[in-house]
């Protein structure tokens, strides 16, 4: 419920003030396990992740949100849960596994944090899509987050991670490189 209140709330504020534009939104599957990678350069780049889509998005956040009284009680009840800074626990990754293989949807940036944004990404997305058999959409968040300005959400066909499904470190690597390339490719396509 609340989770269907804060979408409802969040459609009105990106549609409203930033003319959000929503293309590729039949490329998610309307069930199974998904894993949404998107580029990440705000803190407003979660919400608008999966604002646009009827399924839940569930998401991993810094631990130390959740100390932070009225937000963590917030982020909690909608689908969010911690990871420890610097590193992701072990707990948090069975927790995404766990939700994945329920048939779940999440939202991850492999590129970690927004000062990272388009550099190298991390291999945990790989990972988990590799371990759950997740269908991984490539997702473009374009545009600055400027008041009356088009933002223009691109999700992208599945990537196919089957080459690297012995999941040793190169693959990881090299599931990651490719998940990373398709985000960048559509971004280039849709920032013209």
């Amino acid at each position: 419920m609340l989770y269907r209140l804060g979408r409802f709330l969040f459609r009105l504020f990106f549609y409203t003030l930033f003319r959000l534009k929503v293309i590729g939104k039949e490329n998610v599957p309307a069930e199974g396990p998904v894993i949404l990678c998107g580029n990440h350069t705000s803190l407003l780049d979660p919400p608008i992740l999966g604002t646009p889509l009827e399924r839940k998005v569930h998401f991993m956040a810094k631990a130390e949100l959740f100390q932070v009284p009225v937000l963590g009680f917030l982020i909690s009840r909608v689908g969010a849960f911690p990871v420890k800074r610097g590193g992701v626990s072990k707990e948090s990754i069975r927790l995404a596994i766990s939700l994945l293989k329920e048939g779940s949807v999440m939202g991850i940036f492999p590129e970690g944090t927004r000062s990272n944004a388009g550099g190298m990404g991390k291999k945990g997305a790989a990972s988990l899509a590799l371990k759950s058999d997740a269908v991984v959409i490539p997702v473009a968040i374009i545009g600055t987050y400027s008041l009356f300005r088009r933002m223009t959400i691109v999700y992208g066909k599945p990537v196919d991670l089957s080459e690297f499904a012995a999941g040793t470190s190169e693959d990881l690597e090299k599931a990651t490189d490719a998940i990373m390339v398709v985000i960048r490719s559509i971004y280039a396509d849709y920032s013209k």
